[in-house]
């Protein structure tokens, strides 16, 4: 149950926060510079007003969450510090003589209270709002860029995989027949996944001539999971415990397993707006989120400073509609011509490769055509054909019995001779030196406040992990400015 209206608790100590806590404590100053009742009004609905025992206020539950991100540390600890760090006391509104609450009372709060909010908007929207009241956003610019943050678990490759399941069943088996251990193929020692896959095959089907043993229910769970993950295998796919995570790639030869979080900042280092996607997503395919949110947010935006990736060609008809210009230098691979949204590939600048649909990259590009002679030149990227054969999605894309996958693009396109003109321009020349301020502002979220690694498993999670972790950021950045 909560009370519908917050308490003012009196104590004889109080007087100690005066003593202890400076005027300049970073907690003491975002106290001063937000009410944090928004927050009551925001999750009110989420709770019980008239039965059950009280409920821990939700500002200072949320508030618990904000020291935990401030300062990096696990639930555990930032309540074992409230309990006699007096700043954090003076953050909670506790008294100096009142008690802390149970960690485990913070995960039931992420997982009931922060359920189904939109918490990574209501966040950045309010710091924004801040910082345009106080006259600290004054440039029409927005930075856009993209961050990755590695999955809480590791990626298990599909040979792990088969090993762990078939270890599962063969275990399961000789709880109830420990001689069939006679019976069983030899086991796979090379690290080849086909010859773990005829072994798994051969495992499977031993065990289903004996109908004593696979008729066995606990016995038939476990063959049912590798018979499962025999045919998930042909598929080639990365298996993980956190499945809403997927690899994507930080160049040609390095890839990562997680999520990406796309941002647009403001030149004075205001985050305004953020969308969290899984790892293999492209960064220009964002951009149309980041401009409408930015823009909700009270945002005024006349130019967007990025990368290669958001010069595509879609991002330049929808800022050429608004008067926004885009400094962001053309890559010659960006043009993708007339094709549908289904068959359009993603372009990852940080590679310098296409990736498609299933998310594989491409393995090398060529040339063709001599550069403005005739037609244009066409830049063909080239596909591993083994996985396309294996890939739920080669319909319409991959056409059987070819022995190459390639996608092509062309160099030059007219829809960019504007572009062109205006990166020789002083006003490009100028904006594009601010681009420098997100990839610090990267660096601040993941070395400062942990936005390397995820801290649980799911998207849901990652999305209140970047709302955490801006609105810190943001709030550090306003009372700086101030």
């Amino acid at each position: 149950m909560l009370i519908q209206q917050q308490q003012i608790q009196f104590s004889p100590y109080s007087s100690l926060y005066d003593l202890i806590v400076p005027q300049d404590n970073l907690l003491r100053k975002i106290n001063e510079l937000i009410d944090f009742s928004f927050i009551y009004d925001e999750l009110l609905n989420k709770y019980c007003t008239t039965n059950g025992r009280t409920a821990e206020s939700p500002v200072r539950m949320f508030k618990y969450l904000l020291l935990k991100t401030i300062y990096d540390v696990s639930d555990v600890d930032v309540v074992e510090r409230s309990r006699f760090d007096m700043s954090f006391k003076y953050f909670l509104e506790m008294t100096p003589e009142e008690s802390v609450i149970n960690p485990s009372s913070l995960t039931k709060f992420r997982k009931l209270r922060l359920k189904d909010t939109d918490l990574l908007n209501l966040l950045i929207g309010k710091t924004v709002t801040i910082a345009v009241e106080k006259g600290i956003i004054r440039s029409k610019s927005i930075i856009v860029d993209a961050t990755h943050t590695l999955s809480r678990s590791n990626p298990f490759s599909a040979i792990e995989v088969l090993r762990e399941r078939s270890k599962l069943l063969r275990k399961t088996v000789y709880l109830f027949d420990d001689q069939f251990k006679e019976h069983i193929p030899k086991k796979n020692t090379t690290n080849e996944l086909e010859k773990e896959l005829a072994y798994c095959k051969e495992l499977e089907q031993r065990i289903e001539k004996e109908e004593s043993l696979s008729s066995i229910p606990a016995v038939k769970e476990k063959l049912n999971l590798l018979k499962e993950t025999i045919e998930d295998t042909q598929e080639n796919f990365t298996l993980s415990k956190d499945t809403d995570a997927k690899i994507g790639h930080k160049s040609a030869d390095s890839s990562f397993f997680g999520y990406k979080t796309h941002l647009a900042m403001t030149e004075e280092r205001i985050i305004t707006a953020a969308v969290v996607t899984s790892g293999e997503k492209g960064d220009g395919p964002e951009l149309p989120k980041l401009l409408e949110i930015s823009q909700e947010n009270g945002i005024d935006v006349d130019t967007i400073i990025g990368d290669a990736a958001y010069a595509g060609k879609e991002n330049l008809k929808l800022t050429n509609e608004q008067n926004i210009k885009i400094v962001a230098k053309l890559n010659t691979t960006i043009t993708q011509g007339i094709r549908k949204d289904e068959d359009r590939f993603d372009y990852n600048k940080d590679a310098d490769r296409f990736v498609c649909p299933a998310g594989h990259m491409a393995i090398k590009k060529s040339k063709q055509g001599k550069k403005n002679v005739g037609t244009n030149q066409v830049e063909t990227h080239y596909f591993d054909v083994e996985k396309c054969k294996s890939c739920p999605l080669k319909e319409g894309c991959y056409k059987e019995g070819s022995k190459t996958k390639t996608y092509s693009v062309s160099i030059k396109s007219e829809l960019h001779q504007e572009q062109i003109s205006f990166q020789e321009t002083d006003y490009f020349k100028e904006k594009v030196k601010h681009r420098y301020k997100i990839e610090a502002k990267n660096s601040e979220l993941k070395n400062v406040h942990g936005y390397d690694r995820a801290l649980s498993y799911g998207i849901t999670n990652m999305q209140m992990q970047g709302a955490m972790a801006i609105f810190t950021v943001n709030l550090k950045r306003i009372l700086k400015l101030m």
